[in-house]
């Protein structure tokens, strides 16, 4: 599947003035080996993600974490989980303030060393204030990373695969909430060791040490390259992209040379980006992109996911009085079905495009957030476990549009002077609105009761014909090309509705074997 995806199709045999020459041996500084460590590097940290937004939930509940952290209250345990959003939304704002300087590579690459403090710092943690302030560090790196790595990867990519790659890196995030939750289960074997809850939070380094170890040997954004008048690099990294055997000449270098060089004359016409560009309207609709691109971030926390995910193990030991092993066992089951669902859009996003998936998703999150509401009303004990199997569902038609896509959007629709800055401030809602919808549901729980996923059911109905009008189709469609759908769409509903041109398409993968 992968390998489809990462090796062209098209011989390049004519075009014999390599960018780069070498032997014939297999290089991973060319076409489907170089495009698929990046891929890996990608992965890897998108895997993080959600192993981070899992591991304390699987923790949390063990004996020995209660026991050094003098059983902390349901309140306590609120502020623990949570900080860690604000740390994140910390960090993304630094990526605002920060990631152009240091260019894509060099905004990951600090991301994950000030995750390594984070980690170091949670699992010597001996009090609660440690805890919080370690996780608070880990939210930094986290933030600062969320907003370089999807950007890195959509800029290193032509428009025919980069949504099925994002797929594949959707899918690991959902992958990252039951390895953690198994990581908890298997280590609270030591019990009453705190090696339990120690491990799984450790464990964290193992992905940050794959990413710090490739990141080096890994090519900058070729736009970013641009973008700073390294044009000549940014075409070497285009020609390496396409494969071992692809000159500086071939037809679709060619092609993304002139359409960045294009992008960049006219940065330099309209002179230097200022942070302040991003919240004015101007010929490039920055402010309605920015707008557009949080709004997918925003549904992925205010469709109610975390609300049922962030403390999965604890809500069925708590709610349908299942025991903490078993508790961990299904939801560790509950996550591994997520992550098989997520692949599945792999083989129709290019094809179905983003807004059908998005507005489909979000009806049918809708449809389970009444049932679920409906199950607790009853609350009998068969609607207690029709409850469970609706949750099961929820993530999955989750996984199929909401999830997906609110990772992709932004960085598919910033113009390329305000792109990172875009993506931070879509990130930054994001990790806002995961610390408001985690910090409030306890409480929403306990007020509300059923009534709470009424809310999220009314809320996920407003999202359809919010993406329906506004929200313009990026699917086979260029990065460039999407700076031309803003400039001629200047009243906010789109008329872009479906993906590009099939030829389009076909153009675009006129890419090497590699």
């Amino acid at each position: 599947m992968l390998s489809d995806l990462l090796i062209g199709s098209a011989s390049s045999s004519k075009y014999t003035q390599l960018s780069n020459p070498e032997d014939s041996s297999v290089s991973l500084n060319h076409g489907s080996t170089l495009r698929g460590a990046i891929a890996a590097v990608c992965g890897t940290a998108f895997l993080l993600f959600g192993y981070d937004q899992g591991v304390l939930g699987a923790v949390i509940g063990l004996p020995s974490f209660r026991a050094d952290f003098d059983d902390p209250s349901a309140k306590l345990e609120g502020i623990i989980a949570t900080i860690y959003d604000i740390g994140c939304f910390i960090g993304a704002i630094v990526a605002f303030l920060t990631a152009d300087r240091y260019g894509r590579k060099g905004s990951i690459m600090r991301g994950c060393w000030i995750m390594v403090v984070g980690t170091i710092l949670q699992t010597s943690a001996t009090g609660s204030v440690q805890l919080i302030i370690a996780r608070i560090v880990t939210g930094i790196g986290n933030g600062i990373n969320t907003v370089n790595v999807p950007v890195w990867q959509t800029e290193s990519f032509q428009s025919h695969n980069r949504g099925a790659l994002l797929i594949i890196q959707s899918a690991l995030i959902a992958f990252g909430h039951p390895l953690s939750t198994f990581m908890g289960l298997a280590s609270s074997q030591a019990e009453p060791s705190s090696f339990a809850w120690r491990w799984p939070i450790a464990f964290q380094g193992v992905f940050l040490s794959i990413i710090l170890i490739a990141l080096p040997v890994l090519p900058e954004s070729p736009r970013w390259l641009a973008q700073h008048d390294r044009l000549e690099e940014a075409v070497d990294i285009f020609a390496r992209l396409e494969g071992k055997d692809v000159s500086i000449e071939h037809p679709s270098v060619i092609r993304q040379r002139d359409e960045i060089k294009a992008s960049v004359q006219q940065e330099i016409l309209l002179g230097s980006a200022s942070w302040g560009e991003v919240f004015t309207e101007g010929k490039s609709r920055n402010i309605s992109r920015v707008l557009l691109g949080a709004g997918p971030y925003m549904m992925n926390q205010w469709c109610g996911i975390n609300s049922l995910a962030y403390f999965l193990p604890i809500t069925f030991e708590r709610n349908i009085g299942l025991s903490t092993h078993l508790s961990l066992v299904i939801s560790g089951v509950l996550g591994i079905q997520y992550f098989s669902v997520s692949w599945l859009p792999y083989f129709f996003i290019e094809r179905l495009g983003r807004r059908k998936m998005l507005m489909s998703s979000a009806a049918a999150c809708c449809f389970c957030m009444i049932m679920i509401s409906f199950m607790l009303f009853l609350d009998t004990t068969v609607s207690q476990w029709v409850f469970v199997a609706f949750t099961f569902l929820f993530f999955d038609v989750f996984s199929l549009g909401i999830l997906p896509v609110s990772w992709m959007y932004a960085s598919e629709i910033m113009p390329l002077r305000t792109r990172n800055k875009g993506v931070a401030l879509g990130a930054a809602s994001h990790w806002l609105s995961n610390f408001v919808v985690v910090f409030v549901t306890p409480q929403a729980i306990r007020s509300l009761g059923y009534r709470l996923y009424l809310i999220w059911a009314v809320l996920n109905a407003i999202f359809v014909p919010i993406t329906w009008l506004f929200y313009p189709e990026t699917a086979r469609r260029s990065l460039e090309d999407m700076d031309e759908v803003f400039l001629n769409e200047r009243f906010g509903i789109t008329k872009t509705r479906s993906p590009g041109t099939k030829s389009y398409a076909e153009r675009d993968t006129t890419t090497a074997t590699g």
